[in-house]
């Protein structure tokens, strides 16, 4: 049974995962080896619990009770000597994570479970150099960003993975009210992020070729596309509309839609120049700094609307 969690690397994803083991009750080590993102990951985790609060998600008095639960610190040993789960989130470094995990071996229980957070590389890349019973107690457990707020976390289950990891970890994040998507198939990107940057791709399409402004065109998708998919799957929409009718629709659109295999040139230019978004201030939009952070709140509370209506329609 999995009661101690060490979340290995505490930047953007991984003080977000420890956050949402803590809030449902878990005793959650932190190991992040720098020291200005170590020092800051408690009142970045405080300031998002404090919003969860206004927003009657969770209740004040459970502010300082979580934060209790975070253990952060700067000595992988401490962090996975008592651990039964541990879930990396470090950089998409392959050697950094191999190595990571060669240590963690030597500290770990023997019945620790090994995860990362990868969405580009193979688990069995990362386990190369691990017994092959650790190899069995390993996988891939992909969160999505802001992880305590968004709902899914995608498993892997193939390679040496055995059943018995499978399961006991899909309890786990079931029991953080995730839901869990299983993939069967060693494939990059496993299956959200595919959907995502098929969307991605056509919408910056439509951006380079001047089809229309960027506002209307997240207009469109937000009160079209997205509509449905906010408590309905695409499969099951495609039902609904029928089969004949997407499959006439597919043959008419396909061809004049963009197929393109790598970034969209439009989004290499907007890099180039220095606007990667919000944390640069500009990137298909502009954000005043002096507004930047109720932006970013605004942002969080919009998904934590969709989040309480999700759950009717589990």
């Amino acid at each position: 049974m999995i009661k101690t969690i060490a979340v290995i690397g505490g930047g953007t994803m991984g003080h977000g995962i420890a956050e949402c083991f803590a809030m449902y009750g878990y005793d959650v080590y932190v190991y992040e080896y720098n020291e200005k993102i170590r020092n800051a990951i408690i009142g970045c985790v405080q300031d998002e619990l404090g919003v969860l609060a206004q927003e009657a998600l969770i209740k004040p008095e459970q502010v300082g009770e979580i934060i209790k639960r975070i253990h952060v610190t700067d000595s992988l040993k401490i962090a996975g000597e008592k651990a039964d789960y541990v879930v990396e989130a470090v950089a998409e470094n392959l050697e950094l994570k191999q190595n990571l995990f060669m240590e963690l071996d030597k500290i770990c229980p023997e019945h620790t479970i090994f995860s990362s957070n990868t969405s580009s590389l193979k688990i069995s890349d990362i386990c190369q150099k691990l017994s092959q019973n650790r190899k069995a107690k390993s996988m891939v457990t992909h969160w999505y960003n802001p992880a305590h707020i968004m709902p899914i976390a995608e498993l892997t289950y193939f390679g040496d993975t055995s059943e018995e990891t499978f399961k006991a970890v899909a309890k786990l994040y079931e029991s953080v009210d995730k839901r869990v998507v299983k993939v069967l198939k060693d494939i990059p990107g496993l299956i959200a992020n595919r959907i995502q940057q098929g969307v991605a791709r056509e919408v910056f399409s439509l951006i380079e070729m001047g089809a229309a402004e960027p506002e209307d065109i997240d207009n469109a998708l937000k009160f079209g596309p997205a509509f449905r998919y906010c408590s309905t799957g695409q499969l099951e929409i495609a039902d609904f509309g029928g089969l004949d009718i997407w499959a006439v629709v597919a043959d008419n659109l396909l061809p004049h839609m963009d197929n393109g295999t790598s970034a969209n040139s439009i989004l290499r230019t907007k890099v180039q120049e220095g606007k990667l978004g919000h944390k640069a201030g500009e990137g298909f939009y502009k954000y005043e700094a002096d507004k930047s952070d109720e932006i970013k709140r605004q942002y969080t509370k919009k998904l934590i609307t969709q989040l309480k209506t999700s759950k009717s329609y589990v």
